[in-house]
């Protein structure tokens, strides 16, 4: 049985993960690196051991460091987490040589899975529907030319691998294609390592659904169901919920049953998602899967009512599903905003620094899985983004009620954050409405950064008063200037001018 599980990530997943093996009466093992050492998951874990410089590939995406440490502690699993060597092939491959159990899919999966071309071909064979594209990496410019015209425009070029984003182009005109594909190729090899791209049909208004699969050792796999993710900033989720506006019961099932052929056709064990773009007319489309925990897990967990990382943990221990599809259903509705630590009046560039304040929403249907506290310094060197606010209510209207309430309550001063961008977003029609796709940032962008500059300044101010008031505090307590009735000047003054 798994006793002690290592988890090579670090910030709010990490602490994730550690409270799930903290339930199961799993000992807990942090790695951090030099600019992590007083972070949350390495005073929340069981043990912490150090593996090396600030940055991710002396550290976090050090293989040979990580498998170094789990030998070390005895560590009998390895939960990788989102991100860093998440949907990495060979570091699954070398846990399984080295004899620690890696809490994912085996390699093949992830290579399978991770190449979009072999995915695409895998889906094809598998009968689920594939956006039209190629199944083979564009290599010669006239080639893709007359490929594109086959298609029709608009088309997409992607990377073969990796994602958020990056090694990805929109071709409206045909003159845009050689400098498209070129740019695709170079960001793709700066990024992954790899140039090879590809081209497929691009769905004029794209709704972007994930449908959430768990797949045990025993030939069992299941959905639970849909999470939307249209509302996103350069192909970067910012609000997920579920269930999805757009989708009906009819089509949930209809495209459920195809994301359980998809992980079959994957050979998947584990958490995984799969990913489909849907136009307005319901037309849908297998996107990509993504072999790992998702950053959005938690919607999923709170309508479904299902701890995936318990999940995960279980089937790695080689137990199958103590549930079938018929036992799962949807209750409620839930919405998750990324809140990041990054300027949405510059750009969003990042706003490392220290926390100086730090208010958590609470009270009832919320979630805040963070990992920030007051004193401490986000670094530089990783994802902006310090907690997932989640909350859950009967309807969706509920919810988004709930989700601006939460909103109002966060409060976190010494860095620039996303929160009020995202209220902006709860407020917006579309939004509350439900009729968004991935056009929706794009669309109501004047809204938003409008507001966003106002709110800004209003934000401003309101910290400037904080600030004094803890001033005039401080000099009370040093001077211990109380009057005759027990109370300090300071609010005697205040009282006498409301009663005047």
């Amino acid at each position: 049985m798994i006793r002690k599980v290592l988890i090579a990530n670090r910030g709010e997943i990490a602490v994730r993960v550690m409270r799930s093996c903290r339930e199961m009466g799993i000992t807990s093992v942090a790695v951090y690196s030099e600019a992590d050492g007083s972070a949350m998951h390495v005073r929340y874990a069981d043990e912490a051991y150090y593996i090396g410089p600030a940055p991710s590939n002396e550290s976090y995406l050090n293989i040979d460091k990580i498998i170094e440490v789990a030998k070390k502690c005895k560590a009998d699993a390895i939960h990788p987490g989102y991100g860093f060597l998440s949907e990495n092939a060979d570091f699954s491959d070398r846990c399984k040589k080295e004899g620690i159990i890696f809490i994912g899919p085996s390699g093949d999966s992830i290579r399978t899975m991770g190449d979009k071309i072999t995915a695409r071909k895998t889906m094809i064979e598998a009968g689920v529907p594939v956006v039209p594209g190629t199944t083979e990496p564009i290599l010669d410019e006239e080639k893709a030319i007359q490929t594109i015209r086959e298609i029709g425009l608009p088309v997409m070029v992607k990377a073969t691998a990796g994602g958020g984003g990056k090694g990805m182009r929109l071709i409206n005109q045909e003159k845009e294609i050689v400098n498209a594909i070129r740019a695709a190729r170079s960001e793709a090899a700066s990024a992954f390592g790899n140039d090879a791209v590809y081209i497929e049909k691009y769905i004029q208004s794209p709704h972007h659904i994930e449908f959430q699969v768990l797949a045990d050792n025993h030939g069992n796999v299941v959905h639970l169901f849909e999470r939307e993710c249209s509302v996103q900033r350069r192909h970067q989720k910012v609000v997920e919920e579920t269930p999805s506006p757009l989708i009906t019961p009819k089509y949930r099932e209809e495209i459920g049953r195809f994301a359980v052929a998809a992980a079959k056709a994957a050979n998947y064990s584990g958490a995984g998602t799969i990913e489909f773009i849907v136009d307005d007319d319901l037309n849908y489309y297998f996107l990509e899967m993504n072999t790992r925990l998702q950053v959005e897990h938690p919607i999923t967990e709170r309508v479904v009512g299902i701890d995936l990382v318990k999940q995960m943990i279980r089937i790695a221990d080689n137990m199958p599903l103590p549930f079938k599809q018929e036992d799962l259903h949807q209750d409620g509705h839930a919405i998750e905003c990324r809140i990041y630590a990054e300027d949405p009046d510059n750009n969003f560039l990042p706003s490392p620094g220290v926390i100086e304040h730090i208010t958590e929403p609470k009270g009832l249907g919320v979630r805040c899985d963070g990992y920030v506290y007051e004193g401490y310094e986000i670094p530089l060197y990783y994802d902006p983004m310090i907690s997932k606010l989640i909350v859950w209510a009967k309807t969706r209207e509920e919810a988004i009620d709930r989700m601006k309430r939460a909103l109002y309550e966060y409060k976190i001063t010494g860095v620039k954050t996303s929160i009020r961008f995202l209220e902006r977003i709860m407020d917006t029609p579309d939004f509350q409405e439900g009729n968004y796709n991935t056009h929706f940032i794009q669309k109501n962008a004047d809204v938003l950064m409008a507001e966003q500059e106002k709110n800004s300044k209003i934000e401003d101010i309101a910290i400037m008063s904080v600030f004094v008031d803890y001033l005039r505090k401080v000099e009370e307590f040093q001077t211990k200037v109380i009057t005759k009735n027990g109370v300090s000047n300071w609010k005697e003054c205040g009282r006498r001018k409301t009663l005047s």
